[in-house]
């Protein structure tokens, strides 16, 4: 039997402390459907390459994937853990129909929460190599991404949606992120796909935004890279518009693919 290293250890040490924790509720089943034989040994493989030493609480939790909180050799780490016994398509398949990266990937849902995992890394580091903020990626193992957290200590950066802030400090943001989404399409070669006031955290000091949640992100390839844009522009406009800001969402979706028209 081949010897656990002490970080292997302190993993299975932090997975079982989840999988006990509140036994009476729903958290359990949470935990079991996150942590299979197969997230499990990517985990370790993880904790070997030393991309993570041990791992902490929930983050967030979300239609296909959970977000943990990790320990890592000099900084917290954030795992974003696809789950692969408890997910459906249902929300990908919209952006997989289409995607050339995709195309040549087995039907089975293993391989394509693999692919889709892969993507997300992809998709960040493209945006922030074009200077948008997002976490950065640090590694991808099967279906875990490991990326940056984006907070203070071990708290996380509140969602736009939980902040409050008043009508110059949302007009500055919704600046930021309209100029985000400029770049994202012209020098990234992107559209994010599925940005709301869900998907965007706020430094509460600084008050710069932070674009997450681009494994959906399509390239200017896809069929319905457009649509999905204005529906992005349509999100923003309806979160912002309770801040007196009322953007002509036609306006700013030329002002966003003018670029790349003109070519």
């Amino acid at each position: 039997m081949v010897k656990k290293s002490k970080d292997i250890r302190k993993l299975d040490t932090d997975v079982d402390k989840m999988r006990i924790r509140r036994k009476d509720s729903e958290d359990l089943k949470v935990k079991e459907n996150v942590f299979d034989e197969t997230t499990l040994k990517a985990l370790y493989d993880l904790a070997r390459k030393g991309v993570i030493e041990s791992l902490g609480g929930s983050i967030s939790t979300g239609k296909e994937a959970n977000v943990f909180l990790a320990e890592g050799k000099d900084k917290n780490v954030a795992l974003k853990i696809y789950r692969i016994s408890s997910s459906t398509f249902n929300s990908m398949d919209e952006y997989i129909s289409g995607d050339p990266r995709f195309s040549n990937i087995r039907h089975k849902k293993k391989d394509i929460i693999y692919a889709w995992t892969k993507k997300e890394y992809r998709n960040l580091m493209r945006a922030r190599e074009c200077g948008i903020a997002t976490p950065r990626p640090i590694d991808t193992h099967k279906n875990i991404l490991a990326m940056e957290f984006i907070g203070e200590g071990d708290k996380p950066y509140p969602l736009l949606k939980e902040v409050k802030i008043n009508e110059q400090s949302a007009q500055m943001i919704f600046d930021t992120i309209i100029h985000y989404l400029e770049i994202l399409y012209n020098e990234a070669k992107l559209v994010h796909g599925d940005l709301s006031e869900y998907n965007i955290l706020l430094n509460p000091s600084t008050l710069e935004p932070y674009l997450i949640d681009m494994g959906q992100s399509v390239t200017l390839e896809h069929p319905s890279a457009n649509d999905f844009l204005k529906r992005d522009i349509r999100n923003l406009a309806r979160h912002f518009k309770k801040y007196g800001i009322q953007p002509d969402e036609e306006e700013l979706l030329r002002i966003i693919t003018e670029k790349q028209r003109n070519k």
